[in-house]
């Protein structure tokens, strides 16, 4: 970033636009830039005004267009006391200074902020905005250089643990690899909390609180969410294609792969019928691969804000690749898509924009992640998502695997299998969904709890199975349109039911 950022200011950029959730980061990797480029560096913000590079404050103006007059003033000269003049080659950082230019800014201050950058040009004296989001308007789109700020490389974290650490008068204890893995993802600031909470709790550095504090803490900006549930491959009942084909390249982001040449797979799209277990096999993702999980649900990314949908979707795919290697779950992802070919007319292109970024950086930014999407259906889904990804039609569970769901969920409550005949109750539910045979077995033990906590019996179940209304009757036309879609451009996930064919010998007298 440091050679970045040299290029551009020694370029003629007339402003840079950095944006980040570390400022204090940001602005000491600039002050370092500006040093070895012998360039002053003046500040402003709306609290302290603008600040003279020895630190004194010049004025209080909270006026964000009279600092552009200030700063641009070329009567100023080079005479005089030191730090009391703008001499050329000087920078101007401005904080926070894009919640001025989000909607629309006033046109004087964009008029204004237009011609103090084509100044810069001219007179080596750069400005540089630092802020969160990036808020221009269509004026200065043009103008301006944004500059993302990734997240911390492991390294800047080691030099963070190492220093919480010393604080309290301790070492890694050879477990540093383990806290960065835990750490990564977060800036500097929050990774220093953690670390400092973890020796509070357990006298040092653990990887598991860092790892506990770190899924709090990426949860919490409404995007992204770490899935911490364990689920294994014994848990789903069925989908033996796609569980072989997962199980197969559970290898694929070791460091013996990635020395052989092998890139990260291809994208991952189930689609089909509802309850039947796509969630379950996007979070048994993380058991198989021994990778984090990261999950997003396509409705959080829209914001209400100009930009604050890409910024959403920037800030979510620059976490997962500080996670790297990871997995990224997008989940309902038809809900996001298919408002794209009418975006232009309902929300001013804002889904169109947002899908172009992510088709994008599958196709050029994705090295080290493996993104997993779910959807019910595949009718709004963009074709080149399709062509990116290996797709999987999920079925409502046949004969054999109804028997597996039966068993998994029996013995998910602590009651053994063979006491409940799971060929009758796997015949007898033909046509429910996984989610439907756990639900009528939970409400089997509920009636029988109520019933003087006695134990739930075969009549419990099959009293409930009548009452139920499978979901191949209750959705069928919606089930036969998805079949139809899904015939020529899916894999089967379950594997074909073995039939026995019965010959009858004739015994002639």
């Amino acid at each position: 970033m440091k050679a970045h950022l040299t290029n551009l200011i020694k370029a003629g950029y007339g402003c840079l636009d950095l944006i980040g959730q570390e400022e204090q980061r940001m602005f000491g990797e600039l002050l370092t830039v500006a040093k070895s480029l012998d360039y002053d560096v003046w500040q402003w913000s709306i609290t302290d005004g603008l600040v003279r590079p020895n630190g004194k404050k010049e004025d209080k103006t909270q006026d964000p267009l009279a600092v552009l007059g200030k700063f641009m003033d070329v009567s100023h000269t080079d005479e005089g006391p030191e730090g009391n003049v703008i001499k050329n080659k000087s920078l101007l950082v401005l904080k926070d200074y894009h919640a001025f230019l989000r909607g629309n800014p006033p046109p004087m201050l964009t008029r204004a902020l237009k011609e103090a950058i084509g100044m810069a040009r001219s007179t080596n004296r750069p400005i540089v905005i630092i802020g969160c989001q990036l808020h221009l308007p269509p004026e200065l789109e043009k103008e301006v250089m944004p500059v993302e700020f990734s997240l911390p490389s492991r390294e800047e974290l080691k030099v963070v643990a190492v220093e919480i650490a010393a604080s309290a008068k301790q070492e890694l204890n050879g477990n540093s690899e383990l806290i960065l893995d835990a750490g990564s993802g977060l800036t500097t600031t929050e990774f220093a909390d953690a670390a400092a909470y973890s020796v509070a709790e357990k006298k040092e550095i653990d990887p598991t609180v860092v790892a506990r504090i770190k899924a709090d803490t990426i949860k919490k900006n409404g995007i992204l969410e770490i899935v911490t549930q364990k689920v294994t491959l014994d848990d789903i009942g069925g989908l033996e294609l796609l569980k072989a084909d997962l199980f197969s390249k559970r290898n694929c982001f070791s460091k013996a792969a990635k020395e052989y040449g092998l890139p990260s797979p291809r994208p991952l799209l189930m689609v089909g019928q509802p309850g039947c277990a796509k969630s379950l096999s996007a979070t048994a993702t993380a058991t198989i691969f021994n990778l984090p999980l990261l999950r997003l649900e396509a409705g959080r990314l829209f914001g209400s804000l100009v930009g604050e949908t890409e910024g959403n979707w920037r800030k979510a795919f620059s976490t997962a690749k500080a996670i790297a290697p990871a997995i990224v779950w997008i989940d309902e992802v038809d809900g996001l898509f298919s408002g794209a070919e009418s975006s232009g007319k309902t929300d001013g292109g804002t889904t169109s924009r947002v899908v172009k970024n992510i088709l994008q950086d599958l196709q050029y930014n994705a090295d080290g992640l493996f993104f997993v999407f779910t959807a019910n259906d595949i009718d709004g889904l963009p074709d080149p998502l399709i062509d990116r990804c290996d797709v999987w039609n999920v079925e409502l569970p046949n004969q054999v695997e109804r028997e597996a769901i039966w068993r998994i969920h029996i013995l998910k409550r602590g009651r053994k299998p063979e006491k409940y005949h799971l060929q009758d109750l796997a015949q007898k539910s033909d046509g429910f969904s996984g989610r439907q045979i756990e639900q009528v077995w939970l409400k089997s033990m509920t009636t029988a709890f109520n019933d003087g906590q006695r134990e739930p019996v075969l009549g419990d179940i099959l009293e409930t199975l009548l009452s139920t209304v499978p979901t191949s009757i209750a959705m069928k036309d919606a089930i036969d349109a998805r079949r139809k879609r899904l015939a020529n451009c899916a894999k089967p996930a379950s594997a074909p039911v073995e039939t026995k064919t019965v010959t009858m010998k004739r015994k002639i007298a």
